[in-house]
């Protein structure tokens, strides 16, 4: 599969370690899977590693690692362990949390500490409301009964490291301004509280879960800045951090699809297969489809990476139009992405009798399988015909994180 480029010496050093730490991982990997159990062992493997720290965004003092790098990083681990290729991936999108949200010289104190106590990030948001899962209310941000500092009540679903994360960055209703703001808060907390989810179909080894806030102390300082519902009101760079996110889950869907066809290759030659019952002809045929699927995949992708890098590396003087034109790329690649994700996976059940096989099935459907096509193609359509040419922000591009 085409390889994203990587742009620093810095890079082929995390790129070597991306590979031994994917290499480790994939000893395991169907054991695991089975298991389903929290994810402990394995962000150990990624602590031990140094990547956490080495994944937060590149500063002028040479600490971070530059999207592009950090995507080949994230793409390479999910080949071997989806679960940990997202966990990963998600980690380094939240931790860019404070260039979207918070002012310069409040970004760059954040990521200094981030980057020095080596912090894993774990979180998401979603469009505000009195409930957000089932009966559980959203996190409320308010001021503490005896006044002096700001606590935090109510609940949120998370999709990785429930029981890992160092920090989260979440939304809240502030309870004075009834505004939706965006706020860091230690995990550790003794007020925070976590419920694993249980029995996934795929992903089972995110850490996926529930945290409850039972009047988590916040201060100051820990509130980013407005969550940015109004995209018309909302800067370019903060509307930014939904795709970067989509991109990157499309990164680790991509991983898990080339981790699937090279185990189906590597067993199709030494001739471990049981399914289909037909010619050499029509294996190979077969191999050659997915191949030529997963290369354009990693084609349209890899463009949407540099686009999303050059947006990211214009911060706040990145345009409206630019920002659109962005979207539509990571649109595409998602899109694309997808459609030959789960073309292999479920060629690979087909193809190949090897035990675990169907764990690459199962991820795909897990990280792609979550949102209607029509949408996603009318979105594009829309771009190509009016947005490119008006420069105003299209509508049909989501502005907060989500699942």
């Amino acid at each position: 599969m085409a390889e994203v480029e990587v742009i620093t010496t810095a890079g082929d050093y995390w790129r070597r370690v991306a590979d031994e730490v994917a290499d480790d991982l994939a000893v395991d990997a169907v054991d695991r899977e089975r298991a389903g159990k929290p994810p402990f062992d394995e962000v150990g493997r990624l602590r031990e590693s140094g990547l956490p720290a080495v994944l937060v965004p590149p500063a002028p003092d040479g600490r971070g690692t530059p999207w592009r790098d950090a995507c080949a990083v994230v793409r390479r681990i999910a080949a071997a362990d989806g679960s940990v290729g997202e966990l990963l991936g998600r980690h380094y999108v939240l931790s860019w949390s404070a260039r979207f949200f918070a002012a310069p010289d409040h970004a760059d104190a954040l990521e200094a500490r981030s980057a020095r106590e080596g912090w894993l990030w774990a979180g998401a948001t979603a469009s505000p409301g009195p409930l957000t899962h089932g009966d559980l209310p959203g996190p409320v941000l308010g001021p503490a009964a005896g006044g002096g500092h700001l606590v935090l009540h109510g609940h949120r679903a998370l999709p990785t490291a429930v029981h890992d994360a160092d920090r989260l960055v979440v939304d809240a209703v502030c309870s004075v301004t009834h505004e939706p703001v965006v706020v860091v808060v230690d995990a550790r907390h003794p007020r925070v509280g976590r419920a694993p989810e249980h029995d996934r179909l795929g992903q089972r080894l995110t850490g996926a879960g529930t945290v409850h806030f039972d009047g988590v102390p916040v201060a100051a300082a820990d509130v980013l800045g407005p969550a940015g519902l109004d995209e018309e009101l909302t800067p370019p760079h903060t509307a930014l951090a939904p795709l970067a996110l989509a991109l990157m889950l499309t990164q680790v869907a991509l991983g898990v699809a080339e981790g699937a066809l090279a185990e189906a290759k590597d067993l199709g030659r030494r001739g471990r297969r049981s399914r289909p019952a037909h010619g050499d002809a029509d294996v190979l045929q077969a191999y050659g489809e997915l191949a030529l699927a997963l290369h354009t995949a990693a084609a349209v992708t890899d463009r949407a990476t540099a686009a999303v890098a050059d947006a990211l590396a214009a911060g706040q003087e990145l345009g409206h139009e630019r920002r659109a034109d962005t979207a539509a790329q990571v649109a595409v690649a998602g899109a694309v992405t997808a459609k030959a994700a789960l073309l292999t996976g479920e060629r690979v059940l087909a193809l190949t009798d090897a035990e675990g096989a169907d764990r690459f099935w199962r991820n795909i459907l897990a990280l792609v399988d979550r949102h209607p096509a029509g949408p996603t193609m009318r979105a594009i359509g829309d771009h190509y015909l009016n947005s490119a040419h008006s420069g105003a922000p299209s509508a049909s591009w989501p502005l907060l994180y989500g699942e």
